[in-house]
């Protein structure tokens, strides 16, 4: 009988230090709703569904959950499907947040400043039912992409020296954005958007973390240029051809290559299906050889 697929299969890495996590872990942006994700007008998945989906991912060896108090739908959040699901929390599971975007009930997004992150820490808190945060990331907003972060991180260093949080992350940031946190307080992780055909300058943002021991956490690993709607359009032929080989999906082959990125890389795939949750899975299982990397790594030729 085949082994169960595991998500320790993809290895593990600590997250400053000492948190350790199975690299293929579980975004939960897609869980509190059906259809696209952070749209208010989407359904809102079946509250004992996504609970049991979440303990599921635990079942598979999943230790690293991502989260942030704005993945709502009308019914639930991401926050309180995680404590319905964990709570009392086993000492082995991590929860990474993020603060600065937040949206209103209707789903009117505003941002936080410097002296509101401790209010956005503190319903984290509540929702999650934490007495500390294990990792918030800063997540940078795309009109401050070229602009100073360094009193909204100044802040968070603050709540963390006040033990309101165990560790700092970035996400969606710039070289020039680590260099100016790191100045700050120690960064133990980058999340940022990744995946097949990104662009130069973000692949070296990601050597760069392996470099100084920081975990670079990609997101729309599979989705790629869908984001929040998932994947659309056709698969590429060099894609569908690596999944025909190990007789996976795409989806796997995609997750498998990030992995392959680095033993710094971490994915944190989302999704509220059952059996894609165990293909995504089943990726730390995936070896792809040299050639295989290769191949996926070139640039895409334009049709």
């Amino acid at each position: 009988m085949p082994l169960r697929p595991t998500a320790a299969a993809a290895g593990t890495w600590k997250l400053g230090g000492d948190l350790p996590v199975n690299r293929l872990g579980y975004g939960t942006m897609r869980l509190p709703q059906i259809g696209p994700a952070l749209n208010t007008a989407s359904a809102p998945r079946d509250r004992a569904e996504a609970v049991a989906l979440l303990r599921r991912a635990v079942d598979l060896g999943v230790n690293h959950f991502d989260t942030a108090a704005f993945y709502f739908s009308s019914a639930h959040s991401s926050n309180d499907l995680l404590r319905a699901a964990f709570s009392p929390y086993a000492d082995d599971l991590v929860i990474t947040t993020k603060v600065w975007p937040a949206r209103k009930p209707d789903g009117t997004w505003w941002y936080a400043e410097p002296h509101q992150l401790r209010e956005q820490v503190e319903d984290n808190l509540r929702a999650l039912g934490r007495d500390r945060l294990d990792v918030v990331n800063l997540r940078i907003p795309r009109s401050k992409a070229t602009g100073s972060i360094a009193e909204h991180f100044g802040a968070l260093a603050d709540l963390r020296e006040a033990g309101l949080i165990r560790h700092l992350g970035l996400s969606n940031v710039t070289a020039v954005h680590l260099a100016e946190a790191r100045a700050i307080a120690p960064v133990v992780c980058v999340q940022n958007i990744y995946g097949l055909g990104e662009a130069p300058e973000t692949t070296a943002l990601l050597r760069t973390c392996g470099e100084q021991g920081i975990a670079f956490v990609p997101f729309y690993a599979i989705a790629g240029a869908g984001r929040e709607a998932g994947t659309t359009g056709a698969e590429e032929e060099r894609v569908l051809a690596v999944a025909r080989a190990h007789g996976v999906s795409p989806a796997e082959v995609r997750l498998a290559w990030t992995l392959h990125q680095g033993p710094h890389v971490l994915a944190i795939p989302g999704t509220g299906d059952p059996a894609h949750l165990e293909a995504n899975v089943a990726s730390a299982s995936l070896r792809l050889t040299d050639e295989e990397v290769a191949l996926l790594s070139t640039p895409a030729v334009p049709a």
